[in-house]
């Protein structure tokens, strides 16, 4: 052991937090959403100040670095480090008061933006600044990058929300800065504590007015409010000690400092009214960028709340996303800009005269060629389009990708159009085209060139291009960064834009507050090199990673990792409505989100020396609460599929260990299972609900708190029908195959017959088809030989079977929408596969569609009426839609059903029954689905269409749900 590794174990005794110092942590923080990536010492998860000043000792014992993170969707590179990880995301996280007479609240760093303006709504307050990442980002993060986002036009930028805060300084010391009147500022100066040393040095230092006249000639515009250029010295001098008009309040300089000047542990913030109630959205579309730009100037004078920009490249990744392609219904033909202009007021008719006039401008300016004006839920959508830029663009299939290094400058409003026309032409200099999208009410638009980092040549245009803007945006006097901060890929250019002299202020400023340069080394000064500590080693020879499954469609399963950019979608929470990520809603664990599986993937199998690379203990770790729930893949806007990274993983992993018992049982237990479904009257009153269950489940390593299901009496009416059997039963116009997969044959026996009985009545010829076993358990323990074999089978079956129109109508979800998506690229014949994911349906889906088609009428049902609360299988939110479920259920008059916004059920087929994650399992039921039934009075009905959602529900609430189609054979007439 190490001395360094010695004084770790020593360290991590005084903390009351955790510190890991395991290479598994290591990868998962060796990177943040930038470029770069170094595995950093150790992280440490602080609980309180005293942890902090315990590290702050350490660092400056050991000449260590202290790196704070959050959320880690830094662009610049600030969370990378080779010293010590502080995540202040798992304890600091409480809103410690509210103060609403005077507007504000008293917050710790890892507070999110959205759930604290959750918790404010009710007061009719808000944060205004708002990122595209404002689901997970933490107010920290947002204090080191002085972030601003679609709304700093109206409620400009962090730097101005900052009353006070909280920092532990180099030397261990807990200080508060805060507001200081010039009276009480003259009065500190003559103190010998800590803040009264800094007063002292930075008067001495910006006082002259030489140095304030240097400042002055080289820092951004003032009227530029987005600028993250250094240390806000600019900023300092409006202040009164100075000479200027504002209040003295150190705070401020704290904004925009990336955690480098100390440690902050908590924040007072300014709050803000909600805006008006009621809101437009003109989506102005263009036949070229140059044309939208010119109308921005002019489209500013109206009272906009945000002024967002997409260009056709965002747009074009839009289109084949399974979550945003919904979203883009306002578009009309093919533009190659898109203007969001936002518009509130507090009364229709208002709204409606701003709506009105901005469309006056359009019209007299005559460059936009359509501009619809969007309402409601429309707006939300089409904003969530352009905060999903940035992810978007990590689908980009290759080593190519748009890469952030310029992506983040701003100059003033009226710059911008001859701006970007310079920059154009600039960059058709380096043969470039770039993607242009976000803020440009602001002047500040997200340019991306698109590059190969694993190439040199690429690295060297990608440092040569970031210098030539570099150059460009100081001829406008604009600042480098907008937003999101100098990091490692902007601080080595500060002495380019500022030169040596006004450079030399920020590194004064540095050894001011940290003169053994221990907070996050290597950033805004004494920079690290913007083409060293890259996440890929240029020119190195990619290893070739041999797979069962295909993953030809990522050019293989390693690029497949690296479509994950770190921007973190992952780690919202639940009350941010969708599935991603269950796992990390339980624990909070980095380790269990998204983008650690994706980061340690790649680490791994980028980096193992091992003829099975996938034969890791670390990956094993990672991996293991993955629930296989597939929200990543629709969710996540880069679409990174974990849920088939850990199919793959599995079977890997098992050719190198061997198996698991329980695996064993859940992957193949279907025989076993349907011959004791022959003797149910044994089967359930000895193995599974009598004596002998608590032997069983310790047997297969089911958790003993978990309640078996029921096997079902073998039903020879439609489980042993042959091929040719069904064949004679199915007509020739229109024909409906019924799926009994496997898990209704066995356990939900009651819901196959429920739907037989309801399509009968409705006038459908049904052919019910049971021969088949999904390979839906194999899929999900990695057992992919066998499955594979499987699919073929089922495939040629289902060649025979689904001739003409015929169409396969499944109950379970996870059984018929693997048709959709394991089969379509595990299948020999993968053609057929794809025509049978298109002839494959959830029953829902079927019905949905026959109720549009106005073959199915109200009058076919019940008129009494029905409150009803729907939980959607996972796979059916990943891979179709829950609006067929609602539609459904909606058919009878006066029935009233709701979706659950539950995510996943925590069950997710064997993972809740096994008893290491029975408690995670419980855990996520928990988050929103339990509580969402339990509020609900007995009358209410619960519908899920899982059969493992509907025994978590019934385990986790005493309820029992009801298969949709049983609700609705239930209110036939």
């Amino acid at each position: 052991m190490s001395p360094l590794q010695k004084n770790l174990e020593s360290l991590s005794e005084k903390l009351t937090g955790e510190l890991h110092g395991d290479l598994l942590h290591r990868q998962m923080y060796a990177t943040d959403a930038s470029v770069y990536r170094n595995l950093p010492l150790a992280v440490v998860y602080p609980q309180n100040s005293s942890d902090l000043q315990h590290l702050v000792a350490y660092a400056n014992e050991n000449d260590i670095s202290l790196t704070a993170r959050t959320a880690g969707t830094s662009l610049a590179g600030q969370c990378v480090t080779d010293g010590i990880v502080i995540d202040f995301s798992r304890h600091f996280t409480e809103i410690e008061h509210i103060d609403l007479a005077a507007r504000t609240v008293k917050v710790q760093p890892g507070v999110i933006r959205d759930e604290l303006n959750r918790q404010l709504q009710k007061d009719g307050l808000f944060f205004g600044p708002n990122t595209s990442t404002s689901n997970r980002c933490m107010l920290g993060g947002m204090v080191g990058n002085n972030s601003s986002g679609t709304t700093s036009i109206r409620y400009g930028v962090t730097r101005e929300k900052i009353d006070s805060l909280e920092l532990v300084l180099y030397d261990g010391s807990l200080v508060t800065l805060q507001e200081e009147t010039f009276e009480s500022f003259h009065e500190k100066l003559k103190s010998d504590d800590p803040v009264g040393r800094i007063y002292r040095e930075l008067y001495d230092l910006l006082s002259p007015k030489e140095i304030q006249q240097a400042i002055t000639a080289v820092f951004p515009k003032p009227e530029i409010h987005r600028r993250n250029t250094g240390y806000a010295l600019d900023a300092l001098l409006e202040t009164e000690p100075f000479g200027g008009y504002k209040p003295f309040n150190l705070a401020k300089l704290i904004a925009g400092s990336e955690g480098t000047l100390g440690l902050v542990t908590s924040m007072t913030l300014d709050l803000d009214p909600l805006p008006p109630a009621h809101k437009a959205l003109i989506a102005a579309q263009y036949h070229s960028v140059s044309e939208c730009l010119e109308d921005v100037a002019p489209l500013m004078e109206h009272k906009l709340y945000s002024c967002e920009l997409m260009d056709k490249k965002i747009l074009d990744c839009t289109a084949n996303n399974a979550k945003y392609s919904t979203y883009r219904n306002f578009i009309s033909g093919d533009p190659q800009a898109v203007l969001l202009l936002e518009l509130c007021a507090d009364s229709l008719t208002e709204l409606e005269q701003q709506v009105n006039r901005a469309e006056v401008t359009l019209n007299d300016n005559g460059r936009a060629y359509y501009s619809p004006v969007l309402l409601g839920e429309e707006i939300d959508q089409a904003m969530e389009l352009r905060k999903a830029g940035l992810g978007l663009l990590g689908n980009m299939i290759g080593d190519a990708k748009a890469v952030a290094c310029i992506e983040d400058t701003a100059v003033a409003v009226e710059d911008l159009s001859e701006y970007i026309r310079d920059f154009t032409t600039l960059m058709t200099r380096f043969d470039q085209e770039v993607v242009y999208y976000a803020h440009a009410g602001a002047g500040e638009l997200h340019l991306r060139p698109i590059l190969n980092l694993k190439e040199a040549e690429d690295v060297k245009l990608f440092k040569a291009i970031t210098q030539a803007v570099a150059a460009l945006v100081k001829s406008y006097k604009g600042s480098l960064s907008g937003e999101h901060g100098d990091g490692i890929v902007r601080g080595s250019l500060l002495p380019q834009m500022l030169g040596e002299e006004v450079y030399g202020y920020l590194k004064r400023v540095k050894t001011i507050f940290d003169p053994n340069s221990i907070f996050n080394r290597g950033k805004i000064v004494d920079a690290w090199n913007i083409d060293e500590r890259l996440r890929y080693e240029p020119g190195r020879q990619e290893p070739k990673v041999d797979t069962f499954l295909d993953f030809s469609e990522s050019q293989g399963i390693l690029r497949a990792s690296e479509q994950c950019n770190g921007s973190g979608d992952c780690r919202k929470l639940p009350s941010s409505g969708g599935t991603l990520c269950p796992s990390y809603h339980a624990t909070r664990n980095e380790k269990d989100t998204t983008r650690a599986r994706a980061n340690v993937l790649r680490e791994i199998l980028t980096n193992s020396e091992q003829q099975n690379p996938f034969n890791s203990d670390e990956l094993k770790e990672v991996m293991d609460l993955c629930i296989g729930c597939k929200a990543c893949s629709s969710e996540c806007p880069s679409n990174v599929n974990v849920a088939k990274f850990k199919t793959e993983f599995q079977h890997q992993f098992r050719k190198a260990n061997g198996e698991k018992r329980s695996d064993r049982f859940f992957a193949k237990g279907l025989k076993t299972n349907r011959f004791l479904a022959k003797i149910p009257w044994i089967s359930n009153k000895l193995l599974l609900k009598g004596p002998l269950a608590g032997l069983v489940k310790r047997y297969i390593g089911i958790a003993k708190e978990r309640s078996l299901p029921e096997l079902r009496p073998y039903n020879t009416n439609f489980v042993e029908q042959s091929v040719e059997e069904v064949l004679l039963q199915m007509m020739q116009d229109f024909q409906v195959v019924l799926y009994i997969d496997e898990f209704t044959e066995l356990y939900d026996r009651q819901v196959a017959e429920d739907a037989i009985e309801l399509l009968t009545a409705l006038g459908y010829h049904v052919t019910p088809f049971a021969q088949m076993n999904s390979c839906r358990a194999l899929l999900s323990k990695g057992y992919l030989e066998e499955a594979k074999e499987l699919i073929d089978e089922n495939l040629q079956t289902l060649r025979t079977l689904l001739k003409k129109d015929a169409i396969l109508v499944g109950l379970e979800p996870s059984a018929i929408l693997g048709l959709r998506d394991e089969y379509t690229y595990m299948a020999t014949d993968k053609q057929w596969a794809k025509e049978v994911a298109q002839k494959s349906f959830l029953i829902e889906e079927f019905i949905a569609d026959q109720i549009s088609k106005g073959k199915l009428t109200a009058e076919q049902f019940t008129d009494k009426s029905a409150k009803i609360k729907i939980h959607n299988h996972c796979y059916q939110k990943a891979l179709s839609d829950q609006k067929c479920t609602f539609d459904m259920l909606n058919l009878p008059a006066n029935y009233k059903p709701t979706i659950i916004p539950s995510g996943c059920c925590g069950m997710a087929g064997s993972f809740g029954y096994e008893k290491d994650h029975y408690e995670i399992s419980m855990t996520i039921g928990n988050q929103t689905l339990f509580p969402a039934i339990e509020k609900t009075d007995s009358n209410t009905i619960i519908a899920a269409n899982g059969t493992s959602c509907r025994h978590q529900i019934l385990d986790g609430t005493a309820r029992k749900a009801l298969h949709p189609v049983s609700i609705l054979k239930q209110a036939l007439r």
